[in-house]
C-alpha cells in the first residue's frame, strides 16, 4: 500500500531538500508567452501571514520577499497610519516589536490610550511622523524564534509593500488589513477631510488594484481588503469593487466598532447582512474547532454555514482561518508534533479555501505534495524519493 504523503515527517523532506541542494518544487515565474505565471486559484490559498515571519521578523520587506521566494499566494499586512498621516505595515497600534523602548529621545512618547474598549501603554504609531518610524528597528515578536535579524530591517510603508507584490517576477496577491480603523480615526486627522478607510482605497486605486473576486481584473493584480470592523468593510465596499473578507475573533472578543458579540456577528442573519459587502470570513482557527487541554473539539459548524451563504454572490464563499504556526506550543496533539497533519486536517477536513501561515515554505510543501501545480518527470522522482524513504522510516 503506498503511503500517504501528508504523512511525511518534515525532517525526511527538509533532508531530501538539502540532498538537492534547491526547493523542493520551484515556482515558475514567467509563462510560455513571456508574462507573469498567474497566481494559482485551484487550491486554497497559501496567505503568508505578516510574511515569512517564522524566519524573519514580522511586516518587514525582508519577510515578504522570503514568503514570495517560498511560495506565498498573498502577502498579508496589517495597515495602520502615522501621525502625519502616512500608512505604514505594522502590526500593532503599540511600537513594542521595535527598538524604541532603546531610544532616549522618545522616552517621553510613552502613552496610556484606550483600544477597542481597554486601556494600553506604550509608545503608540499615532505619536510619531513617518520620518521617526522610518528610524526604529524591528525585532523578531516570540523569544523562541531566530532573533539573529533583529535590528536589521525598518517599518515599511503601505506602497512599498504593493510594490513588493508588483515587483514579484510571478504574480503575487496582496492581503491588507484596516487595523484598528476607530482608533486611527480618533488619533489621526487628514487635512483633506478623509477617512483612514478612504485614504486606504485611494492607495489601493492608485496602483491599479480592482475588479470583484475572479474578474479579470482581480487575477491580474490579485487582492482581498480585510478587517475586524464591519463598518469599515460596509464602507469601503462604496468605494471600491475588490472582495472583502470579514475577520472575527475569539468568542470573548466583541466587534472594536459595532460591540457586537461573537454569536451575533457568526449568526445566519448577520452573515445575511454581511454578505452583502463581503466574499467571505477570517475567523481564528479555534472559533471554528474549539480546543480543550490542547486536543480538539468537534468543529462547530461555522465553515458549513459560511459556505451556505453565497456571501456577495461569489462563485466560490471564502473561508481563511489564521493562524498556523510550526512550532510545538502552537500545534494541538491532535497532530503530534506535524504541522503538515494539521494543514491536512484542515484543508481535507474542514474544507477550508485559504490559510494564513506563519510558515510559507512549509504550507507550499504540503500543497505540492498534495496538489501539486505540475507532474513532470523531475517532480515525479522526486515523489517517488520521498515514498521510498517514507517505506524505509517506517520498517525501522
Amino acid at each position: 500500500m503506498r503511503p500517504s504523503l501528508c504523512c511525511v515527517p518534515l525532517f525526511l523532506l527538509l533532508l531530501l531538500q538539502l540532498a538537492f541542494a534547491r526547493p523542493l518544487f520551484p515556482l515558475p515565474s514567467k509563462t510560455k508567452n513571456g508574462e507573469k505565471k498567474p497566481i494559482q486559484t485551484f487550491r486554497p490559498y497559501n496567505i503568508a501571514h505578516r510574511g515569512s515571519n517564522g524566519e524573519i521578523p514580522e511586516e518587514t520587506a525582508a519577510a515578504y520577499l522570503r514568503a514570495i521566494e517560498e511560495g506565498a499566494d498573498f502577502i498579508e499586512t496589517d495597515i495602520l497610519a502615522s501621525k502625519d498621516g502616512a500608512l505604514i505595515c505594522f502590526h500593532d497600534v503599540t511600537l513594542e516589536t521595535t527598538d524604541v523602548a532603546e531610544r532616549k529621545e522618545f522616552a517621553n512618547r510613552r502613552r496610556t490610550y484606550e483600544v477597542e474598549w481597554f486601556n494600553t501603554t506604550g509608545w503608540f504609531v499615532v505619536d510619531f511622523t513617518l520620518e521617526e518610524l522610518k528610524t526604529l528597528k524591528v525585532k523578531q515578536r516570540y523569544s523562541f524564534r531566530d532573533q539573529q535579524y533583529n535590528g536589521m530591517f525598518s517599518i515599511i510603508t503601505f506602497e512599498e509593500f504593493i510594490s513588493i507584490a508588483l515587483d514579484a517576477e510571478r504574480t503575487v496577491g496582496i492581503y491588507p488589513e484596516i487595523k484598528d480603523p476607530v482608533f486611527i480615526n480618533k488619533h489621526v486627522k487628514w487635512a483633506d477631510g478623509k477617512k483612514f478607510e478612504d485614504k486606504f482605497v485611494d492607495t489601493l486605486l492608485k496602483y491599479g488594484y480592482k475588479g470583484q473576486y475572479m474578474s479579470e481584473n482581480w487575477l491580474k493584480q490579485p487582492l482581498f481588503i480585510q478587517s475586524f470592523a464591519p463598518s469599515s468593510l460596509v464602507h469601503v465596499s462604496k468605494l471600491i469593487d475588490s472582495p472583502k473578507v470579514f475577520l472575527i475573533d475569539d468568542i470573548s472578543v466583541r466587534t472594536q466598532d459595532t460591540n457586537q458579540s461573537y454569536w451575533e456577528i457568526t449568526s445566519d442573519d448577520y452573515l445575511a447582512y454581511i454578505g452583502k459587502y463581503v466574499v467571505g470570513l477570517g475567523p481564528w482557527k479555534d472559533t471554528i474547532v474549539p480546543a480543550s487541554g490542547n486536543f480538539l473539539m468537534p468543529p462547530s459548524d461555522l465553515v458549513a454555514r459560511a459556505h451556505a451563504h453565497n456571501l456577495q454572490h461569489s462563485v466560490v464563499v471564502q473561508v481563511h482561518p489564521y493562524t498556523y504556526r510550526n512550532e510545538n506550543q502552537f500545534l494541538h496533539f491532535n497532530f503530534h508534533q506535524d504541522p503538515y497533519a494539521e494543514y491536512d486536517f484542515w484543508i481535507k477536513t474542514v474544507g477550508v479555501d485559504g490559510l494564513f501561515t506563519d510558515f510559507t515554505g512549509t504550507l507550499h510543501r504540503y500543497q505540492e505534495l498534495t496538489s501539486p501545480h505540475r507532474k513532470d518527470e523531475t517532480a515525479n522522482s522526486l515523489l517517488l524519493k520521498i515514498s521510498q524513504m517514507i517505506s524505509a522510516y517506517e520498517g525501522l
